[in-house]
């Protein structure tokens, strides 16, 4: 049977932060029930199907494209960067790779050669895909939670970097720090005006 993996980002939206992909081949013997887009399940149910994938998943793996890399080369190339890096991440080499969107990352260099096809909507009808989004997700939401301990002021905690009014408000008073996307008109205008 050809091993197929689902890869998905999350991440493209928001100011500052990493944009984090996630790369997942499920393993047929073990399904794991309620597999979907990980943007309509609650953070409690994200969470709990993380844990299953990590534990039921044939192999899966994280990659990231830091706000540095995103600045310089945009946010649909860091996206694919960082896809690649979660495909390079995979303990097991993938027959056919399943990306969400409608373009996929390159394989040069990586430790396998199969067919990649670009699946849009595929969050919501590839479970493969459904995993890589559930666990690309909440791998960056913890990162951001993480990063409010060192960047106080800004609530990355909770809003995840993403343009709510008070993390532009937060921004306008506080300024960008590293973590912020300065290629980002926001954040662009936010440190023009200090």
């Amino acid at each position: 049977m050809i091993r197929v993996a689902g890869v998905d980002e999350a991440g493209r939206g928001p100011l500052a932060g990493p944009v984090v992909a996630a790369a997942v081949i499920l393993d047929p013997q073990r399904p794991i029930p309620g597999l979907r887009d990980s943007k309509v399940l609650s953070a409690a149910a994200r969470e709990r199907l993380a844990g299953e994938i990590r534990a039921r998943a044939s192999s899966w793996g994280i990659g990231f494209a830091d706000a540095t890399e995103i600045d310089t080369l945009n946010i649909l190339q860091a996206s694919l960067l960082a896809m690649r890096r979660a495909l390079g991440a995979l303990a097991l080499a993938p027959g056919r790779i399943l990306v969400d969107g409608n373009q996929c990352p390159s394989l040069a260099g990586l430790p396998f050669h199969c067919e990649v096809e670009a699946v849009v909507g595929g969050d919501a009808t590839v479970a493969a895909i459904s995993a890589a989004s559930i666990l690309a997700k909440t791998t960056r939401d913890a990162w951001m939670v993480e990063a409010a301990r060192s960047y106080p002021g800004y609530g990355f905690d909770r809003h995840k970097g993403y343009p709510t009014p008070a993390h532009r408000q937060a921004l306008a008073t506080l300024g960008p720090c590293r973590l912020h996307r300065m290629s980002f008109a926001p954040v662009r205008s936010a440190h023009a005006s200090r």
